[in-house]
């Protein structure tokens, strides 16, 4: 069994594969610690694990993998991967971006891809036919974009978005202008995105994953992949990937 750990700036995503990459559970945790993933390395019989992060990865949590798996990565700029980093600074590249770019292109190898992570904040990536990663771009994402116009202003409300609202084209009131405007804009860019691209690009495939993204796909007309696990499925290849290596 291979552990995977995705820790975002507001969550962090586990999961355990299968010698055969199925995804066998998946946890999301709002904070965990060096006994929780001590239980799961039990509860599962972890071999290997690797772990990425955002944020300061705790000791006390690697000192457990170490401890649990026969195999453990760090996964930062230095782990090998199984397509070419052509971005100019590998130091500062977040390692989840690079991870869901993994995941994206084992989902659809040798294809053009367009990896859009729809977290805390908005991560447009691109993946080229002959398994490079080329770059891309951040943006703010959904609640960073209702944050700003809160804080930066003096009158405007923070508004809170959940699935359940219908977003107008305008707004007729103060809360569903802010709605529409961040909702409907980021509808637009990633739309932007898809347009410019097919200027330029004979074929590509779009996907789509992270915490917003459920939210902001029913309100897109381009056909997008929608990719839950993305991010945990390229850290699993990565890591899949290293092993092989190792033993040859």
């Amino acid at each position: 069994m291979n552990l995977c750990i995705d820790q975002g700036n507001s969550r962090t995503k586990m999961a355990i594969f299968a010698d055969d990459g199925r995804m066998i559970n998946n946890f999301i945790y709002k904070s965990f610690t060096a006994l929780d993933v001590e239980r799961l390395c039990q509860l599962y019989q972890v071999d290997n694990g690797i772990i990425s992060s955002v944020v300061n990865v705790d000791a006390a949590v690697v000192n457990v993998l170490h401890r649990c798996c026969k195999e453990f990565i760090l996964f930062d700029y230095t782990t090998p991967v199984p397509i070419k980093n052509c971005y100019d600074t590998p130091r500062t590249l977040g390692q989840d971006r690079l991870a869901a770019a993994v995941g994206a292109n084992f989902l659809h190898p040798d294809d053009d891809l367009l990896i859009i992570d729809a977290g805390s904040a908005i991560t447009y990536d691109f993946v080229s036919n002959k398994n490079e990663y080329l770059g891309g771009n951040i943006a703010p994402g959904l609640s960073m974009r209702c944050r700003a116009l809160k804080n930066q202003t003096k009158k405007l409300p923070l508004v809170e978005i959940d699935e359940k609202q219908i977003i107008p084209l305008f707004g007729t009131n103060t809360h569903d202008a802010i709605l529409a405007g961040v909702v409907r804009g980021i509808k637009f860019e990633i739309e932007g995105y898809i347009h410019t691209l097919e200027r330029r690009v004979d074929h590509f495939t779009t996907l789509i994953t992270g915490g917003s993204a459920a939210y902001i796909l029913p309100n897109l007309r381009e056909q997008v992949e929608y990719q839950k696990h993305l991010v945990l499925l390229g850290l699993n290849r990565i890591l899949t990937y290293n092993l092989r290596e190792r033993k040859e």
